[in-house]
């Protein structure tokens, strides 16, 4: 049956009115309703009533709860509210912090305090070490660059993995320390 709004809703996250089956009782809520438990019967003459849908919305209860309500308002409230919630979430990037096996330490420390810059915002870091042509022979210094660069980034993040070499780059990750 389709709600009262007469709109076909593509996969209903809920099951309202008639396709609320294998019901015998449901605990009823809403505006306008006086709350406690009734048969599936009384609660749908309730609903069409008040000319709303009968909407199921914790099916896992015993009985299952049930709400009267214009499920369009109800949908539209879902989603404003998701809505709201992802533009209030944190958006992290990953920020990148390329190296040379035989980096200086002026550029060294450039660098360091580019990635305790975007730590302290609440990035991440993938910092990684480029071996070019045959400076990939020189492996045990960038695993001690990356190794130095975690310990002097240690207050502000935490490595995520060791230090891996994958083709021509050896990596490593940090997310920021949270401040709680």
């Amino acid at each position: 049956m389709r709600p009262r709004g007469g709109r076909v809703i593509k996969e209903d996250p809920h099951r309202i009115n008639d396709k609320i089956r294998g019901v015998n009782e449901v605990r009823l809520i809403g505006d306008n309703v006086e709350q406690g438990i009734y048969s599936f019967q009384q609660a749908m003459k309730i609903a069409d009533e008040q000319n709303l849908d009968l909407v199921e919305i914790a099916p896992t209860a015993t009985p299952p709860v049930c709400r009267v309500i214009d499920y369009q308002k109800f949908l539209y409230a879902q989603k404003k509210k998701q809505k709201e919630a992802k533009a209030n979430a944190k958006k992290m990037e990953v920020k990148e912090i390329r190296f040379g096996p035989q980096t200086d330490d002026h550029d060294y420390n450039f660098k360091l305090k580019h990635a305790i810059e975007f730590l302290k915002e609440g990035n991440k870091v993938k910092s990684y070490v480029f071996f070019r042509g045959r400076s990939i022979v020189f492996k045990e210094q960038g695993e001690l660059l990356l190794a130095r660069f975690a310990a002097d980034l240690a207050e502000y993040g935490k490595p995520d993995n060791v230090p891996n070499l994958e083709g021509k780059r050896m990596i490593l990750n940090f997310s920021p320390k949270s401040n709680k």
